[in-house]
């Protein structure tokens, strides 16, 4: 009866024990005026990560590994899994004579091949090389597997929505119940491919074109998986971007070229290969020190979804 409740103390006691709390008095609110920083901007160096991959080459076979990865976690305290809030990336790497089996998952995924001729993905049955500069889609719930039968070691990044999937929770896995898929066709891999000589003619057409930085940019897809937009964008040198900042988690790698990334205050020095995380709503700008080329990986598309898409130039 709330006769009996005649004190605050009595008030508390009433309703703790249910799992509720009292929005009166939380000790961290609920609403905020604006995006909280909480991941980190952060930096991995592909020439320090790849003699690490060359080690686990030798060490950890396929048969051990579902893939032979390095993840990427943000440094932010208690994270262990994603690279931004919303998206995860790691480096891989598939020696010759190898085959990372098929397997299919509700995470959309996509990687940019580094280094290394002469191995293939096959996403639901399309057969596509892998070639350097080379952006290639799998798009969730589609089986991929990869096999080199080349001579050389092949290096790529990964990127994929995982870490969205875990928040939202519609999570499933499944490994190919034959280890491959028995057929496959021989493809350019139109709907799943976006070739570097393509986007680096795309790239020279758009040089010129009106931007607010005046650097040329392209978006592969549009936008290339349902929750993740990719920009390949052309750095001129010494020229630097607008300052700004977005509620979209954005994860950079470097195509090609160098330079550096000041984000919040910070800066971080890249060049072939790296990668740098700008955590949603932190100022950022890019500045190349020779003409580059940068992937643009953001989950823009859920941002936008929803309606909480947000840019701001400074």
């Amino acid at each position: 009866m709330s006769a009996d409740i005649q004190s605050l103390d009595a008030l508390y006691a009433a309703f703790t024990d249910l799992n509720m709390e009292g929005g009166w008095h939380r000790t961290r609110p609920a609403l905020w005026r604006e995006p909280v920083a909480n991941f980190l901007p952060a930096q991995w160096r592909y020439s320090e990560v790849k003699p690490i991959l060359e080690a686990a080459g030798r060490l950890i076979g396929t048969d051990k590994a579902e893939r032979r990865n390095l993840t990427m976690f943000n440094p932010a305290e208690g994270n262990i899994y994603p690279t931004v809030r919303t998206l995860v990336a790691a480096y891989q790497l598939v020696k010759p004579g190898e085959v990372a089996r098929a397997h299919r998952h509700t995470p959309n995924a996509l990687r940019l091949i580094l280094e290394g001729h002469g191995t293939y993905t096959v996403v639901d049955g399309q057969r596509v090389e892998m070639r350097p500069g080379d952006v290639l889609l799998t798009p969730n719930w589609a089986w991929h597997s990869h096999d080199n039968v080349g001579e050389d070691d092949c290096y790529w990044m990964d990127f994929l929505d995982v870490p969205l999937v875990h928040l939202l929770e519609p999570m499933f896995f499944e490994p190919h119940p034959e280890g491959l898929e028995k057929e496959s066709t021989p493809s350019e891999g139109a709907t799943l491919a976006f070739r570097w000589e393509d986007t680096l003619a795309r790239l020279e057409a758009d040089r010129g074109n009106s931007h607010v930085d005046a650097h040329a940019s392209v978006q592969l897809g549009d936008p290339a998986l349902k929750t993740i937009r990719l920009d390949m964008q052309q750095l001129d040198a010494a020229k630097p971007t607008g300052l700004s900042r977005t509620t979209a988690n954005i994860i950079y790698a470097v195509v090609c070229g160098s330079g550096e990334t000041e984000i919040d205050g910070q800066r971080f020095a890249w060049n072939f290969g790296d990668t740098v995380c700008v955590p949603a709503w932190r100022p950022y700008r890019h500045i190349a020190g020779e003409d580059a080329v940068l992937l643009k990986v953001s989950d823009a598309p859920a941002m936008d979804a929803f309606g909480w898409l947000r840019t701001q130039i400074l």
